[in-house]
């Protein structure tokens, strides 16, 4: 028990590295957010790898380190954290691909969207037009990276390669 805990804990580490350093070559500005699409593809990977709880933990250690970088924003938190949750809960629940792609969007755009606004407003001072300010650009992100993560974990579960790392984890 204890070594399939430290596996998915050492995971979890190297894709929250992997969000950090694909933040640094992939993102993009778009309507006052930046778009990170690997952290969402993270997101994913955390979900059918490790389970809703590793994946927030993920997706906050990440963010973290963004910021601590400069290569995030504060709105990096609300964003990542509320979709790795979904589509980890998503992926737990009904072990369906297509369900998890979709959570993540929904946690990410709309939830992660409407939850950054505050974020926005309190803790960065700015003045976002309206609420719903930063859906469209959470949701270019997250469809990116979600597009990722559906080609990546369709092309594991074909080879079979999916099933040796989930057995490697538990294990």
């Amino acid at each position: 028990m204890k070594t399939a805990s430290v596996k998915k804990l050492a995971t979890a580490a190297i894709l929250c590295a992997l969000a950090v350093v694909g933040s640094v070559f992939v993102t993009f500005p778009f309507l006052g957010s930046m778009c990170a699409p690997v952290q969402h593809m993270v997101n994913i990977l955390c979900a059918v790898f490790l389970g809703p709880w590793y994946g927030v933990g993920a997706a906050f250690a990440s963010s973290l380190l963004r910021n601590a970088l400069g290569v995030g924003s504060l709105m990096a938190f609300p964003g990542s954290m509320c979709g790795a949750l979904l589509c980890g809960l998503a992926y737990h629940q009904f072990k369906n691909l297509p369900v998890t792609l979709a959570a993540e969007i929904v946690g990410t755009a709309l939830i992660g969207g409407l939850a950054a606004y505050p974020v926005a407003v309190q803790l960065m001072g700015q003045t976002p037009a309206t609420l719903y300010a930063y859906i469209v650009p959470f949701f270019i992100s997250t469809a990116v990276g979600s597009a990722l993560a559906g080609v990546l974990v369709f092309a594991l579960q074909k080879s079979g390669a999916m099933r040796a790392m989930r057995s490697a984890l538990e294990h």
